[in-house]
């Protein structure tokens, strides 16, 4: 007989695999006190030393809407992501903005509280999504705000009922004009850095590939003033098929229109295999770019991003072990500096 315990362990274990974040209503937030920023300058700073801190970005809009008090906005769209032969159902949802006072910045989360109640009469506990695209939203107006979302679903292991994420259905299922409670924003470790000469290296899985879309529209989609990106971003996404390749056509284009700044890695493990004939998963690729990512961690303008699922953080370590290993050098120690430095940013689930 299953232990309750162990029931929990797997629960959480799908809920990971569908990009969601939970968190309970009654806990509150970073801040006592919402805190309504200006939004980010855009003015390029001077790129952090590896082994020094970084100096910290000041004025990041965080919390400005609670659980209690969130913001109310309405669905503009909600688009299919995966196409077919693909797996799963993954979408993208645009909400308005425009009646309220959310802003955000590339890298940050968003809370959605689904709608009704649950079992035992109380409001549904928010789930945090990552962004996926930039402050200025996908119609470049500053009143929109995106996400890309996995609906939860598998077979409960006692009574092989098929069971559906209550938010991620909630959301997948969306329809154009419905309403939608929005909290946040939060975070403030996956942000990218102001300098537009920076090396920006990505390393994602499925859903996780929602913060890398909203960087790349910065960087090549839309035109800034103050910020004109010059250095080389590098992307390794992993996935089953390639028609679970999410944002495929956007991504290429810019690939083909950018070639000399922006590097696209798939890591397609239904389909592609590993030098060693195994199933090429993101690790497999990290492994085969090792000695070219580490010459370019070693750079001080450089920063690495992983978004994801938590497994994959033990294969690029590995990766990363051996590459290090031909100089000397400790992987586990020089990614200490890396962090402290504010050049090795995670966010994984």
């Amino acid at each position: 007989m299953e232990k309750p315990f162990d029931r929990l362990k797997k629960d959480l274990r799908n809920l990971a695999k569908a990009g969601a974040k939970m968190v309970n209503l009654d806990v509150p937030e970073v801040q006592e006190k919402p805190i309504i920023a200006e939004p980010v300058a855009e003015a390029p700073v001077t790129p952090a030393q590896p082994a020094k801190k970084a100096k910290k970005k000041d004025n990041i809009p965080v919390n400005i809407y609670r659980p209690k008090s969130p913001y109310v906005g309405k669905c503009l769209s909600n688009e299919g992501l995966v196409r077919e032969g693909g797996e799963g159902r993954v979408q993208h949802l645009t909400f308005d903005l425009s009646e309220g006072d959310l802003r955000y910045i590339e890298g940050q989360s968003i809370g959605i509280i689904p709608a009704g109640t649950d079992a035992n009469g109380k409001p549904h506990k928010l789930r945090l999504y990552s962004i996926a695209s930039t402050r200025h939203g996908d119609r470049v107006d500053d009143k929109t705000i995106s996400l890309c979302v996995r609906q939860l679903e598998y077979d409960h292991p006692e009574t092989g009922e098929r069971v559906y994420g209550v938010c991620s259905k909630y959301l997948c299922d969306m329809q154009t004009g419905d309403d939608v409670k929005i909290t946040g924003p939060v975070g403030k470790e996956m942000l990218l850095p102001d300098d537009p000469e920076a090396n920006i290296i990505m390393m994602g899985t499925g859903t996780g590939i929602a913060p890398f879309r909203a960087y790349l529209w910065r960087m090549f989609k839309e035109k800034h003033e103050n910020y004109k990106f010059k250095g080389l971003a590098w992307l390794f996404f992993g996935v089953a098929y390639t028609p679970n390749i999410l944002y495929k056509q956007e991504l290429e284009e810019l690939q083909s229109q950018y070639p000399d700044n922006f590097r696209l890695t798939y890591a397609i493990s239904r389909e592609q295999k590993a030098a060693d004939g195994s199933k090429m998963y993101i690790q497999s690729r990290i492994a085969e770019h090792a000695d070219e990512l580490w010459n370019l961690v070693q750079k001080e303008n450089t920063h690495t991003y992983i978004c994801g699922l938590k497994g994959m953080e033990g294969g690029i370590d590995e990766g990363m072990s051996a590459a290090a290993a031909k100089h000397g050098v400790d992987w586990s120690e020089y990614q200490r500096t890396l962090k402290k430095a504010h050049r090795w940013h995670v966010e994984t689930y």
